[in-house]
């Protein structure tokens, strides 16, 4: 045998055995990572710190806030203090009106922009056959069909927290009133019999309004029984019959 032949023998088995010797240390290396990792992570469930958090965890409910105030502009029914008989039963326009620049995130509301409109919706009103008052569903046609707002929903049997949920939730609440019974200093004559106004918040003493009845309606604030004893839709017989409602926007 060649001394060639005798180096390319040596080689080889030099290279088999190496090979043998990697193949042996690659299986025990993989086996001591298994048996770390598998004492590292116990069986059963994962707990609570491994599980990846959810955007769907549940929050506190709406009706849980101690306090809700909305940045509704405002608009008295008579914009410029005249009480002629147009502007004395506006105020389910002005009201509408309020929720509408708010919805719109539209802050620019005058007294000549907000007469304006005022005036618009009546003549609409008048040219479609509405009475002078009018009910809280016939408001919500009106803001369809002509104010373009097709969200509103007419709450029955309303009550005091489910007013306070629409304020949580970001939604001012238009109300109808039996304005007689309403503790308002401002009123003329002892106030309307059939009123309306935007509730804009609430806190521990009672709802913050927008009050279109009177100049001095921005912010008003009526203890919570007093304005829900209050809340009385039209009722052209006696209107302590109306009943309960609210109307707001989605």
């Amino acid at each position: 045998m060649t001394w060639r032949k005798k180096i390319l023998i040596f080689l080889t088995a030099v290279f088999l055995a190496g090979a043998i010797f990697l193949l042996f240390f690659n299986f025990n290396a993989n086996q001591s990572i298994k048996k770390i990792v598998q004492q590292t992570i116990p069986e059963g469930p994962v707990p609570d710190t491994f599980k990846k958090s959810s955007s769907s965890a549940s929050l506190p409910a709406a009706a849980n806030a101690q306090q809700a105030s909305l940045d509704v502009p405002f608009l008295s029914q008579a914009p410029f203090g005249i009480w002629d008989p147009l502007h004395e039963d506006a105020c389910e326009e002005a009201s509408l009106i309020m929720v509408k620049h708010f919805l719109e995130k539209d802050g620019n509301l005058t007294s000549t922009s907000g007469d304006a409109e005022i005036r618009k919706m009546i003549q609409y009103e008048e040219q479609n056959n509405y009475g002078i008052s009018i009910t809280l569903e016939q408001l919500n046609q009106i803001a369809k069909n002509y104010a373009g707002m097709q969200t509103g929903r007419v709450k029955n049997n309303a009550t005091i927290e489910d007013i306070k949920k629409e304020l949580a939730a970001g939604r001012p609440v238009i109300v109808p009133a039996a304005g007689k019974i309403l503790p308002n200093p401002n009123f003329r004559n002892g106030g309307p019999n059939y009123h309306m106004l935007v509730i804009k918040g609430y806190d521990k003493n009672g709802f913050i309004t927008n009050d279109p009845g009177t100049r001095k309606g921005e912010g008003f604030r009526y203890a919570f029984n007093d304005l829900y004893n209050a809340i009385h839709d039209w009722d052209a017989n006696n209107i302590l019959n109306g009943q309960k409602v609210y109307l707001v926007f989605n």
